[in-house]
């Protein structure tokens, strides 16, 4: 299969759907973690025995197609070059760990990159399934429904009072993880989070950076997931997450609330200058370049900023990454050069809207 179709276009076609409080939640995600019964598990097993598991997996789901999601394409670790390995991390589709694997990872992605099943990464299987806003249910439902159809295909590893059997003790159970990707640019600027984020570990959940475990949360976005799997239902698991984002989602409200009420001059101040900066930078740093970005968003979500889309923001969030900026531009940079390429990209993205001043 061709590669381009997934590298090439840095936001996925799900992501161009809208979804509920997309302002404030830009996706929702469900994965699965699974283990084929008749391999051994992928962190001890042999080279022989991780290419027999790949094999094995490619030949039941390579090139078919379940229900409305499409037929699902191979992409294998060995056959990427470093750059493009960095590119579907910075899209969501495999994780970093998946990205390091040189032999026998894998990973099946369908048309509208909504769903990948990673192959040999921790597990044998990770189903992860993407839904734009806060979309947790309908995520849940469509997951189950391919490890339904995937389960007719391979015995999993599974033990009658653990649950599925995972390589990681906290995915035994359920095997999954919940998660929902949300943008709390106000409750930073009040700094508000700082507060709520050691309360939301109570609920057993746990905040992260945008590429999930050890990463920062660049321009003001945070993953929060499940930590545990066992002893919960996978709906319990879901409604937990839900009723937290949904505290998120009205705290986040009332934040941006406060700000416009209370400091609307100095928050125009701030994100004309984030727009500023993003218009006639010659040189931006990525932390720097998600920050302004955060601002102009919140700037457009607020009504303060007309004429310039959502999409734009999504789409150069991912495309001013390191892997997809090298990525764009066919060549291997350095970090100076990045930052140079970084903001010339940035300019002629904005400049080719037609972006209107709000009236006064």
């Amino acid at each position: 299969m061709s590669l381009k179709k997934f590298i090439n276009q840095a936001v996925s076609p799900w992501m161009q759907s809208k979804g509920p409080d997309d302002d404030i939640v830009l996706s929702s995600r469900i994965r699965l973690a699974r283990n084929l019964s008749d391999f051994t598990f992928p962190v001890i097993a042999s080279e022989q025995q991780s290419k027999q598991a790949l094999e094995f997996i490619k030949e039941k789901l390579e090139g078919k197609t379940y229900h409305t999601m499409g037929t699902f394409d191979l992409v294998t670790m060995a056959d990427l070059k470093p750059i493009e390995k960095e590119v579907l991390v910075e899209k969501h589709l495999i994780s970093p760990n998946l990205a390091e694997d040189a032999n026998h990872g894998a990973v099946l992605i369908n048309e509208n990159e909504s769903v990948s099943i990673m192959i040999n990464e921790e597990d044998h299987l990770r189903i992860q399934c993407l839904f734009p806003g806060f979309q947790l249910n309908e995520a849940l439902t469509l997951a189950n429904g391919i490890d339904d159809w995937i389960e007719e295909k391979f015995d999993y590893a599974f033990d009658e009072n653990r649950g599925y059997l995972t390589c990681c003790p906290t995915n035994v159970g359920t095997g999954l993880r919940a998660s929902v990707m949300m943008h709390l640019p106000a409750l930073m600027i009040t700094q508000r989070m700082n507060r709520i984020a050691p309360a939301i570990n109570q609920f057993g959940l746990v905040v992260r950076g945008i590429y999930g475990e050890g990463s920062q949360a660049l321009g003001n976005i945070f993953q929060i997931s499940n930590q545990m799997t066992l002893g919960k239902t996978e709906e319990d698991i879901v409604e937990d997450l839900r009723g937290v984002t949904m505290q998120l989602i009205q705290q986040e409200k009332a934040a941006r609330k406060d700000l416009l009420e209370m400091n609307k001059l100095q928050l125009e101040d701030r994100v004309y200058r984030s727009y500023g900066t993003l218009s006639y930078s010659r040189i931006i740093p990525s932390k720097e370049a998600a920050r302004c970005l955060s601002d102009v968003r919140l700037g457009i979500d607020l009504g303060l900023i007309k004429g310039l889309s959502q999409n734009i923001l999504n789409e150069l969030m991912i495309l001013t990454q390191p892997g997809f900026l090298q990525h764009y531009f066919q060549e291997t940079l350095g970090p100076n050069e990045r930052d140079v390429r970084r903001a010339t990209l940035i300019r002629e993205r904005l400049h080719s809207e037609d972006f209107k001043k709000p009236m006064d």
